[in-house]
């Protein structure tokens, strides 16, 4: 959530620079935009509640170009999407500028004392703290750095930071805790921003600031210190993202393009890490012996949201292969239950960006209390893969749309090869599990989740009957119920429907008062595992005259009587099911969507990456 873009440089192209970076992040959601730029002694800020467009088309024509600018996109949390409370926030001689993503958690108390202290502020948002309290150390320090240093000293919460002054016009500092930032490295100009793809089309060579960490950035150089002071070295990693695949090629949405990149992306992400021949997998992220493996007592995936529904899934496909305790928890929750976690306990942490706040709050207690973590994530150098014991990355290259599609899937690819990796270092796989039969339907997929895009066209017609529907109910058993949870997910965050997931056993237990002949539910079926309990369900369902779509892998003749609708996905192995299940859900939501006019890259009220808890 929230966005960072920032330049300084030998170049006068600031202002320009910025505003495109912002727009590059819009994805991330957002609900105003400004910048500060520094200029012949003068500080220029502009800043508006709504779009990057409204920002551009006001901004003051006399505004320079440029040579150090800062610029932000906000998602408000502290005071109302209005121009006062959008970022840059200033100083009170207002020759300071800072803009932030996160929470400043004590902001009341140290606004309360600040005010005391004759400070006037101008807006509702925590942020405007950080910019005061710069102010009261700048008037003792030489450097901007460390005035900003000494004012996070008091400060609690989550953030990244960047801040611009007129006593320092030729550099920019920022810090981070909790929240991403990455350097971009240039010649002779240099760049920052929340996020990898704002950079993508200056450099690839980029540093990535750790918690606790504050940097000084001008056009020649980069410094990165503590928050002790202290100099560290750091190498910048190399990143082989093509800027053109940040772009739409050619699809309506980001959304859209994303869905059909899932067959490349699983296929990239099980891509040197499999061999057909001699059976053998190959994770050597994953640097766990046969002896360590064996001394595991138990499991517990973490996870928010669709991170959430890939964990779940795991659970059902890892309590058949590991003889062990396998344990699902909503990352947001899992803190408050006193969880029991040992150094015999391994925690697998699923996050597409790295920087989930929850996530990350439960990877802290994990280790805290000694047990090993496992991170699986798309972003490499995330804070998540900086503080995981190890790391799995999936490569499923960025994700724009802020409802997660490919990066769910390929969850659901590595999360199959680590449970088939760790059975086998266990030594737990069942009598007669065929484990290199298993691996060669995981390298199906890719093509399987190819046939699976082409029930577009009957997906649209489904669209068109049903976008008009206030309420659906999803349903599933097994392995497929975590996906009639992330069916029902895709639908409400895009479409703005009102649907549910559910279990299909406990359709009895509630939900079935719901249903009359206005309400679809979107039943999940597979002759692989309890396909007469779920046509039970059914059955139930059309005895309340519900209207029952089926997406199946079968062609039972009980099935196409009594379902109103059916879509027949392709058959796979149950490693490979529920990612070909998933494919037609994320259609159905996305054509329903477009259908109803909605945002479906920037869903309102939604984020790419929750940052704060």
């Amino acid at each position: 959530m929230c966005g960072i873009m920032g330049y300084v440089g030998a170049r006068p192209v600031a202002r320009d620079v910025v505003l495109q970076g912002l727009t590059s992040l819009e994805y991330r959601g957002y609900d105003s935009a400004g910048i500060a730029l520094v200029h012949e002694g003068k500080l220029w800020v502009e800043k508006r509640a709504g779009k990057i467009d409204e920002l551009i088309s006001g901004l003051n024509p006399e505004m320079p170009q440029g040579y150090t600018a800062i610029g932000h996109t906000r998602w408000a949390t502290h005071g109302r999407p209005t121009d006062e409370n959008a970022h840059p926030h200033f100083d009170c001689s207002r020759t300071l500028a800072v803009i932030h993503n996160g929470i400043i958690e004590n902001y009341r108390r140290l606004k309360e004392e600040l005010l005391r202290e004759g400070h006037e502020f101008r807006s509702q948002t925590d942020t405007e703290v950080l910019a005061h309290l710069i102010e009261e150390h700048l008037a003792e320090a030489d450097r901007l750095e460390e005035a900003v240093r000494k004012a996070l000293q008091g400060v609690r919460g989550a953030y990244a930071l960047a801040v611009l002054s007129l006593q320092h016009p030729d550099e920019i500092v920022v810090a981070k805790t909790a929240s991403p930032l990455v350097i971009g490295l240039g010649e002779d100009e240099n760049y920052l921003a929340s996020d990898v793809p704002a950079l993508l089309p200056h450099t690839k060579r980029m540093l990535f600031l750790a918690d606790g960490e504050i940097a000084v950035l001008r056009g020649d150089s980069v410094e990165i210190r503590d928050f002790d002071g202290r100099r560290i070295e750091r190498e910048p990693t190399l990143i082989q993202w093509d800027p053109i695949t940040a772009q739409k090629q050619g699809f309506k949405h980001f959304m859209l393009k994303e869905i059909h990149e899932q067959p490349q992306a699983v296929a990239n992400t099980l891509h040197g890490r499999l061999d057909l021949e001699s059976g053998q997998i190959y994770l050597d992220e994953i640097e766990i012996s046969p002896e360590r493996a064996r001394q595991l007592e138990g499991i517990t995936l973490i996870g928010c949201g669709t991170a959430y529904h890939a964990a779940w899934t795991a659970k059902y496909l890892w309590q058949r292969l590991l003889n062990l305790p396998v344990a699902v928890e909503l990352a947001s929750e899992f803190r408050y239950g006193e969880p029991y976690l040992s150094p015999n306990t391994l925690v697998v942490a699923v996050s597409q960006s790295g920087e989930t706040a929850d996530t990350l709050a439960g990877v802290r207690l994990a280790r805290e209390e000694g047990a090993p973590v496992l991170a699986i994530t798309n972003t490499m150098g995330s804070t998540l893969s900086r503080e995981a014991d190890f790391t799995l990355y999936t490569h499923a290259g960025p994700e724009i749309g802020v409802a997660s599609t490919k990066c769910f899937l390929v969850q659901l690819a590595a999360l199959a090869l680590l449970g088939f990796r760790l059975g086998e270092l266990r030594g737990s796989l069942p009598p007669g599990f065929d484990l290199r039969g298993a691996l060669e339907a995981l390298a199906e997929a890719p093509g399987l989740l190819e046939k699976a895009l082409r029930l577009e066209d009957e997906v649209k017609t489904l669209a068109r009957t049903f976008y008009d529907k206030p309420n659906f109910l999803y349903l599933g058993r097994d392995l497929l119920c975590p996906i009639a949870y992330e069916g029902a997910l895709k639908l409400k965050e895009i479409s703005y429907i009102h649907a549910e997931g559910y279990a299909a056993g406990e359709m009895k237990h509630g939900p079935i008062a719901l249903i009359d002949e206005n309400m679809p539910v979107v039943v999940l079926v597979t002759k692989h595992s309890v396909y007469e309990k779920v046509f039970s369900n059914i059955e139930e369902v059309k005895a309340r005259k519900g209207i029952v779509i089926a997406l199946t892998d079968t062609e039972s003749p009980d099935l196409v009587r009594v379902a109103d609708h059916i879509l027949k996905v392709p058959e796979a192995d149950p490693w490979v099911l529920p990612m070909v299940f998933t494919v037609p859900l994320q259609l159905f939501a996305y054509h329903i969507a477009v259908l109803r006019g909605t945002d479906v890259d920037q869903p309102r009220n939604l984020a790419k990456s929750v940052t704060v808890e």
